[in-house]
């Protein structure tokens, strides 16, 4: 029986290196640039695809020098390099010396677009229909993967910024085909049973294909028809999806989707310490003020102080009372000598006073003037004498 051959890993990778290197020396590759980052040391690091498969592509620091535009992630290219084996890890990745930026844009970023411009014809964006975030809720539900690094992290905050503060876990998938349905079922259950008063829906960062389940119909939908308040929290802050325009409020990271929820109890619970500590001090204070101000002074003390102060204005009560009663007398005397002056000065004017006295008036008959010289009158005309009682008639001489 023949031996078998064996080869060890790195054996067989050299072989494989070897093989793809010589055949692959140069190629050129048009694709979708996606997962875009470029590294402090000057490399960049993407990924090339299209809607078949993808390739991990790498353009050190010197071939990025002659580039003539900003890789972005979604923009259509045409890259030129060669294909090489990086052993330690047993994968192979694109090395390119250029990259040329074709018209266009990328198939995913063209059909988001196509989606976000229908939902936004459609409403579905409008601020009118976002609800506001609770300033205190009581129970926060997150929809995420249970074993990802978003929940660990808003677990922490909220631990740490909310002690108390009850969290639901809705878990779901967060990439791949069966990531959307689950995504949509979680919001749709929460809402149904009413488990929370705000929904954090999210996960941690990816490249652009990763997110895409949160950019499904299915997923839009169930966000904006939410009732319980939404934050979008997918990603970290370059990174979007389109139920971030759909929620009520978009987080740039899960982790800052649970500062949110948590912010207003920390400001509040800090403000009510502040002046809660402020009304001690201000109290103490003024208690420490009176009880300086009291301690000098005995019960004798304050009455003979007491009497300081209402002694003069007594004193002034009962000047003041006699003062009035004077005046009121005075008046009194005033107006009965006046009353007597009147009395005599009418009594002397009263023409049946004199009367009294023997005199009488007398009047012409024809005329009834009362006659005061006797010149006035002619002789023979008939005159009236009145004394005090009855009338005599009579005629001139």
């Amino acid at each position: 029986m023949n031996e078998i051959k064996k080869l060890s890993v790195s054996e067989i990778t050299i072989l494989i290196k070897q093989r793809l290197e010589e055949a692959f020396s140069i190629v050129h590759v048009q694709g979708e640039l996606s997962n875009c980052k470029l590294y402090p040391s000057g490399h960049i690091y993407f990924t090339l695809k299209d809607s078949g498969a993808v390739i991990s592509a790498v353009m050190f620091k010197n071939s990025c020098r002659s580039l003539k535009f900003q890789p972005k992630d979604g923009k259509l290219v045409l890259v030129s390099g060669q294909i090489q084996v990086y052993p330690p890890k047993g994968n192979y990745q694109l090395v390119a010396g250029t990259m040329e930026e074709l018209a266009g844009t990328g198939d995913i970023l063209a059909m988001l677009e196509r989606r976000k411009q229908k939902f936004a014809e459609e409403g579905l964006f409008d601020e009118a229909r976002k609800k506001a975030i609770p300033r205190f809720p009581e129970t926060v539900g997150v929809v995420t993967s249970p074993g990802g690094a978003a929940i660990r992290d808003i677990l922490q905050i909220l631990s740490r910024r909310a002690h108390g503060l009850r969290v639901i876990v809705l878990p779901c998938q967060v990439q791949g085909a069966e990531a959307a349905p689950q995504i949509a079922r979680r919001i749709e259950q929460a809402n149904f049973w009413n488990l929370c008063d705000v929904l954090i829906v999210g996960r941690g960062g990816g490249a652009i294909e990763d997110l895409l389940p949160f950019s499904e119909e299915i997923v839009v939908r169930s966000v904006s028809q939410s009732k319980i308040p939404v934050i979008s929290a997918i990603g970290h802050e370059i990174d979007w999806a389109i139920c971030d325009y759909a929620a009520d409020l978009r987080a740039p990271t899960p982790s800052a989707a649970a500062e949110l929820v948590s912010e207003s109890r920390v400001d509040t619970l800090s403000s009510i310490r502040y002046y809660s500590n402020l009304l001690k001090d201000f109290a103490k204070n003024r208690f420490e003020k009176a009880r300086l101000l009291i301690k000098p002074f005995s019960m004798d003390d304050l009455e003979r102080r007491f009497r300081l102060i209402l002694q003069p204005r007594l004193q002034r009560f009962d000047d003041a009372n006699e003062m009035l009663l004077n005046g009121i007398n005075e008046l009194i005397k005033n107006r009965r000598t006046r009353l007597a002056f009147a009395k005599t000065k009418l009594e002397s004017a009263n023409p049946h006073i004199v009367l009294e006295r023997g005199y009488s008036v007398v009047t012409v008959a024809a005329t009834g003037k009362t006659l005061k010289k006797a010149n006035e009158v002619h002789k023979g005309e008939e005159l009236i004498i009145r004394p005090l009682e009855g009338e005599v008639r009579a005629s001139a001489l």
